[in-house]
């Protein structure tokens, strides 16, 4: 991917599991990017509500920096994802677009995919096979 102006952050949103009394953790990392002024999320593992709260805030964040110009979420680390996923999805759809900006989806598997389309989303966001397909189909609209 050429113009990549930035990685903005790396972070991992933790929780306890239930019923581990406390010695059971787990991660979701979020990569966050700004290419050519359009924000790039990465996001890995399981996408629930319990790690919803946390990746929202680092989207909202991201997407102050680039004035919602552009946001792509990749999904390709995705293991599994509920209705907190599709909230996240569409909260920042509507934040993304109320500012005028463009938003897709990328590297979306078969199981998403299918979540998505009973869900309705892609009636209203574009799914693209790669990232650099998805960033250059928001620079160029």
């Amino acid at each position: 991917m050429t113009g990549i102006t930035k990685v903005r952050s790396l972070s991992t949103v933790a929780f306890e599991t239930l019923g581990s009394g406390g010695k059971g953790v787990f991660t979701m990392p979020v990569e966050t990017t700004v290419v050519d002024g359009i924000l790039l999320v990465r996001l890995a593992g399981e996408l629930d509500h319990h790690a919803v709260e946390s990746i929202r805030q680092d989207i909202e964040t991201g997407l102050e920096s680039v004035r919602h110009r552009g946001l792509v979420l990749s999904f390709r680390g995705i293991d599994f994802m509920d209705s907190s996923g599709l909230g996240l999805i569409l909260g920042r759809y509507r934040s993304v677009k109320e500012h005028k900006g463009r938003m897709a989806l990328c590297e979306v598997n078969t199981t998403l995919s299918k979540l998505f389309e009973l869900s309705g989303i892609l009636k209203i966001l574009p799914v693209f096979e790669s990232e650099q397909a998805a960033i250059l189909a928001l620079k160029e609209a």
